[in-house]
């Protein structure tokens, strides 16, 4: 079979494309052959050297993918072969809290992901994805879709009629954007593009705020909701959005903690206690709540919002486009 290896964490052209044997399915494991993948900023962080020394080489990148089973080894009894599947981020957090055991088992840092024809999975690592949805929109549940509906919904409360404030046209804030909708709830957006922002608000976005010519995006934020506040932010930026997050939500609201993708910054922590403010890390989720996601994007018939798929062998070309920052939601790689 044909995989992509990272062999030296240097960059995007450290990628090989090279030849493996097919893998086999041991006891309680399910071969897929790969149908699409998608990708995710920690990609990236995983094939510049960001994830720090300890990353396992030669490693097979990419957490997020859906296919078709075609073999289960022996004692499988939750899938068969035929059936349609993404792979859970961790392959060994089921349900409750998260532990060190299931955080050591996540695709496409820890352990090999899905850049690759093949895959072996284990049988609790896998879920049956919504019907209605194409390969590649398949492909983009896993990460980052359920790192939104984490937020919002498990570890999060979002409530109709409450307001969430999303940054940037990423996956993850697209796919809140898109929950939140369906949720009743009001959505501020940020972005950096007037184009985008008339996409935010097809979507659904209430009000958006071009973040390049407003820096201080918080005032904007809360100037829409009466000097109140927002009731959530879901926070992508890192350091450098925190302060204006904490500054844009209400006394008593919420930030998901998620990403880092706006770099170095500084903030003023005493906005967390003086405003009491709950911040929530949020690291993707267990495949409990993938499977309640998939209910609710099964019963709604949501489509992930797919901004340009690539070729497999264009993994790179497909990660400088997302490291370009040009995409709307997701980026995707179609298997032959």
């Amino acid at each position: 079979m044909r995989v992509f290896e990272l062999r030296q964490a240097t960059g995007i052209d450290s990628l090989t494309l090279t030849e493996r044997a097919d893998p086999r399915p041991g006891p309680g494991q399910v071969l897929v052959r790969m149908r699409a993948a998608s990708l995710n900023y920690r990609d990236l962080i995983v094939v510049t050297g960001g994830m720090g020394p300890g990353l396992p080489l030669p490693l097979i990148p990419l957490s997020d993918g859906a296919g078709e089973v075609v073999e289960v080894g022996a004692g499988v009894k939750r899938v068969k072969p035929g059936d349609r599947v993404a792979g859970t981020f961790f392959q060994r957090w089921v349900t409750g809290p998260i532990t060190d055991e299931a955080a050591a088992t996540a695709l496409g840092g820890a352990i090999d992901g899905v850049l690759a024809e093949l895959v072996v999975f284990e049988e609790d690592g896998v879920v049956h994805v919504p019907e209605h949805l194409g390969w590649e929109e398949a492909a983009c549940l896993p990460c980052a879709a359920l790192t939104a509906w984490n937020a919002m919904f498990e570890s999060g409360a979002v409530r109709p009629g409450e307001v969430l404030l999303t940054q940037g046209t990423g996956g993850v804030s697209v796919f809140a954007l898109q929950f939140a909708r369906l949720a009743g709830a009001t959505v501020i957006a940020t972005t950096s593009s007037d184009a985008k922002a008339e996409r935010l608000r097809a979507l659904g976005a209430a009000e958006v705020i071009n973040y390049r010519t407003t820096a201080e995006w918080s005032k904007p934020a809360r100037a829409f909701t009466a000097g109140r506040g927002v009731d959530h932010v879901i926070e992508v930026g890192g350091a450098g959005t925190f302060e204006q997050s904490l500054r844009a939500v209400r006394r008593g609201g919420t930030v998901s903690f998620i990403g880092r993708v706006a770099g170095a910054g500084e903030f003023n922590p005493n906005w967390i206690f003086i405003k009491s403010v709950r911040v929530q890390g949020i690291y993707v989720g267990s495949r409990e709540m993938f499977e309640n996601m998939n209910r609710a994007i099964a019963a709604s018939g949501l489509r992930p919002v797919v901004d340009r798929v690539f070729a497999f062998e264009e993994a790179r070309e497909a990660l400088r486009y997302l490291e370009s920052g040009a995409h709307f939601g997701k980026v995707a790689i179609r298997f032959a």
